[in-house]
């Protein structure tokens, strides 16, 4: 993880928010890319073959609102996460090209399937520099 690196960071809900602590925290992804315009947002992970270990695309949005995500020219399945001021509200896993979900969110995070197995709703997740 380089100088400027940001990650994406897990707490189980109800434990002590300790960084020193790595029984508390969990880190999804080291390599994190927002998708703050309206074509990144659009594109997602749309045409990419594979993802990287590691990886995670954060769509960021001003305020709450209802989020649909689609795995439409998506080549692999993906783990969803809905969150609102960092707490996870929806954990959904999505099939390559047919996956469809959506919820309440002011950001929206995709990983690669199986990365997000621990998160469950009521927890926190957040970006770290």
């Amino acid at each position: 993880m380089g100088p400027n690196s940001v990650r994406l960071v897990h707490q189980r809900d109800g434990e002590a928010q300790t960084l020193a602590d790595s029984v508390a925290t969990e880190t999804l992804a080291d390599d994190v890319e927002r998708a703050d315009g309206l074509l990144s947002q659009g594109r997602g992970l749309m045409f990419r073959r594979s993802m990287p270990e590691g990886y995670g695309l954060v769509f960021s949005f001003d305020e709450p609102a209802t989020r649909t995500i689609h795995t439409l020219f998506v080549f692999e399945p993906i783990d969803v996460l809905w969150l609102v001021d960092d707490e996870v509200i929806n954990v959904e896993r999505l099939r390559p090209f047919r996956g469809l979900a959506h919820g309440l969110a002011d950001t929206v995070v995709e990983l690669p399937a199986g990365v997000a197995e621990n998160v469950k709703p009521g927890d926190t997740v957040r970006l770290e520099d």
